[in-house]
């Protein structure tokens, strides 16, 4: 692992060399793994997105080209904010990697207002992000974005006096929509159940009622739990509580459900408004990378290891167990469920449309046969279908003292398919 570390410098350089060039799109993202353990200096408290409560963590943060293959990885304390890892990969493409011209695609908590300024001081160096909620309620109220645009298409290019400079592209999914309606119905639902018991525990209580703070208590437990306080009114009191729901703020933010805004830096020359969402979805990409990190073949998770050293070692070699496992997938695609013409059909399909799967991969779905004639496999049945051919090392019996040779098992059909695939 010493070894290894040493050399990332020169791996990572590499692999950008190999995977990007002037003009790039580059996907960042960040995550983060729970920690074992109490002596590595990087294992702080901070967001755990293992929902590992009272356990410390440690971020680390991706680089990939456009496609989701990464290219590089950073290490960094588990209080470490999100936006504050985004100078480092600015200094990483510029300096490390030579590249005066790059795209890079970030998500809406990732580039900030803040991290935006500052890449707006890198001439050549561009970006694609989303805006937040609230700036999209702002773009309502000022009357920049119309709602009514959404009656005939559900995506339109508008501007802004706010964001100078910038290019904003507002988008409405229905099924999105949806999906968020009854989203927030079954939290407000869930909501009002638990402050029932609440406000039936405070009224059978007279004997030694609960005090103010007590029932405060009980309340703000359940509502930090289910994250809707502005959407209800309290009155609490010594032996009273009660509440009521704030039907505007829930039927204002409502207004919202679906619609989302994406800004860029890229002018339309370079990057048409479909492209531009298009790109900034492709952030899909690094979220199926972390999957795989956390994976049960990869594993990066728990980490073990006590020295600040070994954990970034232990880090970039899952980086790279993750490299190998992407070209194994893409190259053994027609084998797995995997949709072959997944690629193709990113760059023209409709970009705010539900993503719907290619004819082929239906077929291979329903069938469950490849083209070929094969049984179809997810990639982990098809490793362990690989790992059942053998090297056996044999001695004849009738001469004990006779030298060993070694023989391979034949390979199956499947077996055969897959090394053919995969070039070996």
């Amino acid at each position: 692992m010493d070894w290894l570390l040493a050399r990332q410098a020169r791996i990572e350089k590499k692999l950008a060399q190999r995977h990007l060039h002037d003009g790039s799109l580059v996907l960042y993202d960040v995550s983060s793994s729970y920690y074992e353990g109490h002596t590595c200096p990087l294992a702080r408290l901070g967001h755990n997105r293992d929902g590992k409560q009272g356990l410390p963590i440690i971020v680390y943060g991706l680089l990939t080209d456009s496609e989701g293959r990464p290219v590089a990885v950073d290490v960094y304390p588990g209080n470490t904010g999100d936006p504050t890892t985004v100078p480092d990969q600015v200094e990483k493409l510029r300096q490390r990697f030579g590249l005066s011209r790059v795209v890079l695609v970030g998500d809406r908590g990732m580039l900030t207002e803040a991290q935006i300024d500052k890449l707006k001081q890198h001439p050549g160096l561009g970006w694609i992000s989303a805006l937040r909620g609230l700036a999209i309620r702002e773009l309502v109220e000022s009357g920049s974005l119309q709602l009514s645009l959404f009656d005939q298409v559900n995506l339109a290019e508008i501007s802004s006096p706010a964001y100078p400079g910038e290019r904003l592209v507002a988008c409405f999914n229905p099924l999105l929509a949806d999906e968020r309606r009854r989203k927030r119905r079954e939290l407000i639902e869930a909501t009002e159940k638990d402050l029932s018991k609440i406000a039936a525990t405070v009224k059978r209580r007279t004997r030694t009622p609960l005090s103010e703070a007590e029932i405060a208590l009980k309340v703000g437990k359940v509502l930090n739990h289910y994250k809707v306080a502005k959407h209800f009114v309290l009155t609490i009191a010594d032996g009273v509580f009660g509440w009521t729901r704030r039907e505007e703020s829930i039927r204002r933010e409502g207004q919202l459900d679906g619609v989302y805004v994406v800004r860029t830096s890229e002018p339309e020359s370079r990057c048409s408004a479909q492209d531009t969402v298009r790109r900034y979805k492709s952030l899909a990409q690094v979220e199926r990378a972390f999957r795989s990190l956390k994976g049960i073949d990869v594993r990066i998770r728990p980490i073990y290891h006590r020295t600040e050293d070994h954990v970034r070692a232990h880090i970039l070699l899952c980086m790279l167990a993750f490299y190998v496992e992407w070209h194994m997938r893409r190259d053994l695609a027609p084998l797995l469920f995997d949709d072959e013409e997944l690629s193709h059909m990113r760059k023209h399909r409709d970009p705010v449309a539900p993503a719907e799967s290619s004819p082929s991969a239906k077929a291979k779905k329903v069938d469950r046969v490849t083209a070929d004639g094969f049984p179809v496999h997810s990639f982990d049945t098809l490793l362990r279908e690989l790992s059942t051919r053998c090297r056996n090392t044999c001695r004849i019996p009738a001469d004990p003292s006779a030298a060993t040779f070694q023989q391979l098992t034949e390979p199956t059909p499947v077996q055969t398919r897959a090394y053919q695939l995969l070039g070996l």
